[in-house]
């Protein structure tokens, strides 16, 4: 008989800073901290840089051990130091289980867990890792100590066969992230209609201002359907380090009355809700989040079919359409089809809200569970 499922659990995350592997933090430790669990999330950041609210029961330890270092022997006392304090806590804690978000998070928990036969030790990518090359050194730490962890989930079928081949995972999981629906609202907040004024459409994009999303080539797409979808405007929520050169790629493109950039807003499900279609032109993805939480909110919307995600969460020509990656042309092709088609729009609209069951809580954190249950067994 199938034990139940641990409720003693240990997040470790480096930041609870805004991102798409935090939010997952964020959201799977409210969750079961809902069903009462014994919830800690533990960061090396400091907490003063938290963007997600957690639940008042849940226990936060922040160990402020974040930041780069001067050379590579430098780094290797930090990061023993950072597994020592990280052990510390596990001793102190002394969870069932302990999840790691992200691959050096998931190195250093396979290291501070050494010894520690009765916790259970679990790691989760939340990239490609094709897509995003680490150094030699954690290269190395990955293939090595993922060993070490009871299990490893990954986000898609293609990340798990790439753990199998090139890493010593016994093994691997396959749990997509969940989109909730409807998401919580916090500071800061922007109201839409600031920006999209009654009468005018709304295209709309999220994530990190970085070369990963590829919203450098979403400005290039909209400059030419600016000029045939006049009653549109294009709206890209996050902050990040191309956030100056994308705004100077808006002013040379002459678009500065219709595309626009607030930043980081803590109500993104008010622009969901007012959203027309959603665009995904990420160049990689490990998932894809917004566009998961996009048709949550009964947005029809158009991806770039990247490795890896999009294509397990659109099903094209049902609630979305996919596009070749990188092929702007036919991007800019797909996203006219729709602005033009306001039936369609609504057709696959009425299609996207069963992302609310396909990437529900209950049913995502439902299938960590069970992997929780295995690895107890």
């Amino acid at each position: 008989m199938r034990q139940e499922c641990s409720k003693r659990l240990m997040i470790f995350s480096h930041t609870l800073a805004a991102g798409g592997a935090e939010r997952v933090t964020a959201n799977l430790a409210n969750y079961w901290a809902n069903k009462r669990w014994d919830i800690a999330v533990v960061t090396l950041a400091a907490q003063k840089n938290d963007f997600y609210q957690l639940h008042p029961a849940i226990r936060r330890i922040a160990l402020d051990m974040i930041g780069d270092s001067e050379n590579i022997l430098a780094g290797l006392w930090q990061n023993l130091r950072r597994v020592i304090a990280l052990r510390r806590v596990l001793r102190q804690i002394q969870p069932d289980i302990a999840l790691g978000i992200m691959t050096q998070a998931n190195v250093e928990l396979a290291l501070a867990t050494w010894g520690l036969r009765r916790i259970r030790a679990v790691g989760s990518e939340h990239v490609h890792p094709p897509q995003y090359p680490l150094c030699v050194t954690w290269d190395t730490l990955r293939r090595w100590s993922y060993s070490r962890l009871a299990a490893v989930a990954a986000l898609t079928r293609e990340t798990a066969d790439w753990l199998k081949s090139h890493t010593t995972a016994q093994r691997v999981a396959v749990i997509p992230n969940a989109a909730p629906w409807p998401l919580p609202s916090q500071a800061p907040q922007i109201r839409p209609d600031v920006l999209c004024s009654r009468g005018r459409h709304l295209l709309l994009s999220a994530g990190r201002l970085d070369r990963q999303k590829g919203f450098d080539w979403l400005i290039e797409c909209f400059s030419e359907l600016a000029k045939k979808h006049v009653d549109w405007n294009l709206v890209i929520l996050g902050d990040g380090p191309l956030r100056t050169s994308l705004e100077g790629q808006v002013r040379t493109s002459g678009l500065e009355r219709r595309v626009f950039l607030p930043g980081l807003v803590g109500n993104v499900g008010e622009w969901y809700e007012l959203a027309d279609l959603y665009v995904m032109s990420s160049r990689f993805e490990g998932f894809g989040n917004t566009l998961a939480e996009a048709l949550a909110y009964g947005v029809a919307a158009v991806s770039f079919d990247c490795d890896t995600g999009p294509r397990d969460i659109i099903r094209h020509e049902v609630d979305g359409l996919l596009v070749p990656p990188g092929d702007i042309g036919a991007l800019t092709t797909a996203l006219d089809r729709l602005m033009s088609d306001p039936a369609l729009r609504r057709q696959f609209a009425g299609r996207a809200v069963e992302a609310r069951e396909r990437f529900s809580m209950e049913r995502i954190a439902g299938r960590w569970e069970k992997l929780f249950d295995e690895i107890a067994e």
